[in-house]
C-alpha cells in the first residue's frame, strides 16, 4: 500500500495501546502519524498539522468522539477532512449518531491493520 506514503493521519484515542497500534500499522504503510490523547489535544494539533484523514475514538474523557467530530466538521477549513469514528460499540444507534455529527465512516475496535489501511485508502483525496 505504497499509495499511502506521506498521507497525514491523525489518531485521537485515550488508549495508549490503540494509539500505538495505529501508529505502527500506519507508519509501516508510510503514513505520517499524528497522535492525540483526547479531543482538546487533537483540536490544538489539527491547525498546525492539517491531517488528511482523522480517526477519532467515540468514548473519551472531557470531549468525546462525537463532540470532537462535530467541532472538526463545523470548521469550514476542515469540513471536507474525512473523520472516521473508532468504537468498540457496533450498534445501529452508534453508527447513526456518528453520521449525524458528520463522520465519514465507522470502524469497530479492535481494528486490523488491513481495515485501518483500507479506511485511509478509501478516504484520501488524490493530490
Amino acid at each position: 500500500m505504497s499509495q499511502l506514503a506521506g498521507v497525514k493521519v491523525m489518531v485521537i484515542d485515550d488508549s495508549n495501546t490503540i494509539r500505538r497500534s495505529a501508529e505502527i500499522f500506519l507508519g509501516q504503510a508510510g503514513c505520517e502519524v499524528i497522535l492525540a490523547e483526547d479531543g482538546f489535544d487533537a483540536l490544538a494539533k489539527i491547525s498546525d498539522r492539517l491531517p488528511d484523514v482523522i480517526f477519532v475514538d467515540v468514548m473519551m474523557p472531557r470531549l468525546d468522539g462525537y463532540q470532537t467530530c462535530s467541532l472538526i466538521k463545523k470548521n469550514p477549513r476542515y469540513k471536507t477532512t474525512p473523520v472516521i469514528m473508532l468504537s468498540s460499540k457496533d450498534g445501529l444507534f452508534d453508527r447513526a449518531r456518528g453520521r449525524m455529527v458528520g463522520s465519514d465512516e465507522y470502524l469497530t475496535k479492535p481494528f486490523t491493520k488491513d481495515s485501518l489501511l483500507q479506511a485511509v485508502a478509501a478516504h484520501i483525496r488524490s493530490v
